[in-house]
């Protein structure tokens, strides 16, 4: 809270004033550093002492560009269009809906006028509503329901990525900080739905550097350690509790590049070692089989023996695999749905190809879906709720054109409800058309990715081109579905390239390690043969081309400008690295047991070639070769790519000359998170793209 200061004063070195919201006042004088005088309180007076002190911005704030030139940059996009940035980014007045698990509630974010997200409960029955959690300063990056009274939500400071994890009654009473902890990242790892007032988390509570879980109480806060890890150099990866909270295997980091994985099988005293694989390869348990009298079996996700994730039905105990249960010839298997309440019978299996493919396989969700395909054919839909019954369901349903409507569905009739639109003001005729693409790299891989065009486009009209590389870059992935950036672009006229360049996700194993030890390099040429593909299909205008991109993105945004510095007009760099040398130095802690892990996918610093390699494509390093205009922006409380990237190449830049608007916002981290920073980012981009795009 503010306090704002009335009457203040100051005569002959005594300075007295009012704080209204406290019905205080103040009566003293400066003596060096310190206000020392008397505070007055309703009647009581209290000597008080107020010492100065200083508090310290992350990174460089002198380089940051002034509000006054930020807005100015903004000021820049010409044309008149009928959709504004906030039309995109702003929150929906409502989102986040859940149902409570006996179907009592259904609880949901509504936004005030001060853009605050707080969470709501709705009795269904009675349609009573009440506010049970505040945003304040602090946004809530999650919630969700631990039983039939209680939810669970999440909070960080300035996105600074320490989360906390909140507990609240569905009445808003109880509210309390699970995890109180100062410079403490927790998570949840399992809610416990047969011992409704535990759940399991993971939290780095002992070692910065190294996650174990913990049994806590949700009404109390009381915890119990379930693992020590007693060996932070070879830190747990990953915990497989059962539907009971025990504990029946871990994945654990070995030598830094491999992964061993210890199981207790039915009946053993303690937990065995399993096996020892690369880290890059999958043995990954998704589920306990509990329709099997075996409890040693379970649903497994593999590619040790072939180049795609596949299911299989797996024991432990035996070693063997009891049957194969899903792949795909093309895209890695990674979806499975069972059915608490119908004996944990397999009711759907999937993946995610141009688009998610689901395919029906229990007699009851094949009714589910066709009912849903009789309302929702041609758009991707998917379960966000259901009861514990599975008689009521949650259904959100999205594409290319729409950003999402929430619609309940009842088992039993079919009947099927419009709940909510999100963003009822973006019309789906007005959208891009995102297209599934797929071209042959110069070294044969085939690469798939997405072109979104404007919706305006005519055939043989050639739009401006925005080139978005994604984060990660390791195992992430763009996907199909509604894009706000890409659909913004869109409403300016500009198309949208997202290419799936090697190392990305969901397309093997072979094509993942092809990426190893490429980035700056060949992921780049991936990148730069989609930018061809899509000029020769006659899409694209060649000579305005953009390239933009958030962390590995931005940093492929500043290796496009020295790698093909003809290629594009200009970029934008958003939480980018700029030198993979400072990059490996700042890794937050719990980065840090996994640095030869990382040292395969970047380059091992600590050879003399990859040293070479790693200065080679490290932007800050090759100014020389970046000749057009860049745009930098950072959240200054990054944990993962620190400031100190972003305010380098912005120096050394300008230190050739070189006019860099620079956006720093002080109260985030990897990414805005606030609707009204994001809302001033895309203003200030598009006023820069317009400048060499139109």
């Amino acid at each position: 809270m503010g306090l704002n200061a009335v009457n203040c004063s100051c005569e002959e070195g005594e300075l007295r004033f009012e704080l209204r919201e406290m019905g205080a006042s103040f009566v003293g004088v400066v003596a060096s550093n310190t206000l020392v005088g008397q505070l007055s309180i309703q009647g009581y007076k209290i000597e008080a002492v107020f010492e100065q002190i200083e508090i310290k911005l992350p990174g460089n704030p002198t380089l940051v560009s002034s509000e006054e030139e930020l807005v100015n940059l903004a000021q820049k996009e010409s044309g008149t269009y009928p959709y504004k940035v906030k039309d995109y980014f702003q929150r929906p007045s409502s989102s986040g809906f859940q149902l409570s698990p006996n179907g009592k509630y259904l609880s949901y974010r509504e936004k005030d006028e001060n853009n605050k997200r707080h969470v709501y409960v709705k009795e269904i029955e009675t349609a009573k509503v009440t506010q049970i959690i505040e945003e304040s300063t602090e946004l809530i990056r999650g919630y969700g329901w631990i039983n039939d009274d209680r939810l669970v939500y999440v909070m960080d400071q300035g996105g600074d990525e320490n989360y906390h994890l909140y507990a609240v009654n569905v009445d808003g009473t109880n509210n309390i900080d699970l995890t109180p902890f100062d410079k403490v990242q927790a998570g949840i790892l399992n809610v416990l739905r047969e011992q409704k007032d535990y759940m399991i988390i993971s939290m780095n509570l002992d070692n910065a550097q190294i996650f174990e879980p913990y049994k806590i109480n949700i009404h109390t806060g009381e915890y119990e350690k379930l693992f020590t890890n007693n060996d932070p150099t070879n830190p747990v990866a990953g915990y497989d509790f059962d539907k009971d909270g025990t504990l029946r295997g871990y994945t654990k980091m070995y030598n830094g590049v491999q992964s061993q994985y210890f199981y207790k099988a039915e009946g053993d005293s303690d937990f065995q070692l399993f096996q020892t694989i690369d880290w890059s390869d999958t043995f990954s348990l998704m589920a306990f089989n509990y329709a099997s009298s075996d409890r040693d079996e379970a649903y497994v996700l593999t590619n040790l023996d072939s180049d795609k994730q596949r299911i299989i039905l797996y024991n432990f105990k035996t070693k063997t695999i009891v049957k194969e249960i899903y792949s795909n010839e093309d895209y890695d298997a990674s979806i499975i749905g069972l059915s608490r309440n119908r004996n944990w019978e397999i009711d759907y299996l999937g993946y995610e190809g141009e688009k998610v493919v689901i395919e029906p396989i229990s007699e009851t969700f094949k009714k589910i879906n066709n009912d849903l395909l009789n309302h929702f054919e041609g758009y991707e839909f998917s379960i966000a709720a259901k009861t514990e019954k599975e008689d009521r369901y949650l259904i959100i349903v999205q594409s290319d054109k729409l950003y999402g409507k929430y619609y309940t569905y009842d088992k039993a009739t079919g009947a099927v409800t419009l709940l909510y639109d999100l963003m009822p003001q973006l019309k789906e005729e007005d959208m891009g058309v995102m297209r599934p693409i797929s071209f042959t790299s110069r070294d044969g891989l085939t690469i798939h990715g997405y072109i979104t065009l404007p919706a305006q486009s005519k055939v043989g009209q050639k739009a401006p081109l925005v080139v978005n590389p994604h984060g990660g870059p390791q195992g992430i992935r763009d996907s199909w579905g509604f894009n706000p950036e890409a659909q913004l672009f869109a409403s300016r006229g500009y198309a949208t390239l997202q290419v799936n360049f090697r190392i990305s996700g969901g397309y093997g194993k072979s094509f993942f390690k092809a990426g190893f030890k490429q980035i700056g390099r060949k992921v780049m040429d991936d990148v730069e043969d989609g930018v061809k593909y899509v000029i020769e299909q006659g899409w694209v205008d060649e000579s305005k081309i953009a390239i933009y991109g958030a962390s590995h993105g931005g940093y492929a945004t500043l290796m496009g400008l020295v790698k093909t510095p003809n290629l594009y007009c200009c970029g934008v760099d958003y939480v980018g690295v700029s030198n993979i040398f400072t990059f490996f130095e700042s890794f937050p802690e719990y980065w840090k047991p996994y640095k030869d892990m990382v040292k395969e996918i970047w380059y091992d610093l600590d050879k003399e070639e990859e040293r070479i390699i790693a200065t080679e494509v490290s932007p800050v390093y090759q100014l020389d070769k970046i000749t057009k205009p860049l745009f930098v922006v950072q959240g200054a409380n990054d944990p993962r790519v620190k400031i100190g990237e972003s305010d380098q190449i912005v120096s050394a830049l300008r230190e050739k000359g070189f006019a860099v608007p620079y956006m720093v916002k002080y109260d985030e981290g990897h990414g805005f998170a606030k609707e009204e920073n994001s809302i001033s980012f895309y203003e200030c981009m598009l006023g820069f793209l317009s400048q060499y795009l139109k």
